[in-house]
């Protein structure tokens, strides 16, 4: 089988964790997502190098990944040249946010596996503005530009569910 290390980044609630599970069952390659690694007990004071850490063993003991989350600050330039095909999840803010309405209904007072364990499923004022907002600042916008702009050749835009859909469908996976 091919090589694949597949980076999914894009905005909160528009599946990357999600398409992240189906395509490391595809490929048969592990998967780490970074709110997994970010989302440690203690996050706010600890040490933010432990998280760099645990990407840079991740990437260096996997030949073949999925790694979703942004997190420019971790590892963010070797996951983007390392990567084999870049995902980004360009959804529109009323489908990331029912998403995430949905999801804490579906997940609350328990743990999805996307997450760390014991950080239970919540929704506040702070992450819907995150959502609709400060996640979709100019600054976000135009990283993503880059991304798209610098790495054309490896980058596939999904800008909603339908485009998740034919993708998944064109790689014969559900």
């Amino acid at each position: 089988m091919e090589e694949k290390r597949i980076m999914i980044i894009g905005y909160s609630g528009s599946g990357k964790s999600t398409l992240a599970i189906k395509l490391g069952r595809k490929y048969k390659c592990k998967v780490l997502h970074l709110d997994c690694v970010h989302w440690l007990p203690g996050w706010k004071e600890r040490d933010k190098s432990g998280e760099e850490a645990i990407i840079t063993d991740f990437l260096d003991k996997n030949q073949n990944w999925v790694i979703d989350g942004n997190y420019r600050k971790r590892c963010y330039n070797r996951r983007l040249n390392e990567a084999t095909d870049i995902i980004y999840m360009a959804f529109g803010r009323s489908i990331c946010l029912y998403r995430v309405i949905k999801r804490y209904f579906k997940n609350r007072g328990k743990t999805r596996k996307s997450m760390t364990n014991g950080c239970e499923e919540k929704i506040d004022l702070e992450f819907i503005k995150w959502v609709l907002y400060e996640g979709r600042s100019k600054k976000h916008q135009d990283n993503y530009k880059k991304v798209c702009k610098k790495y054309h050749n490896k980058v596939t835009v999904l800008r909603n569910p339908e485009d998740v859909k034919r993708f998944c469908k064109a790689l014969g996976t559900k």
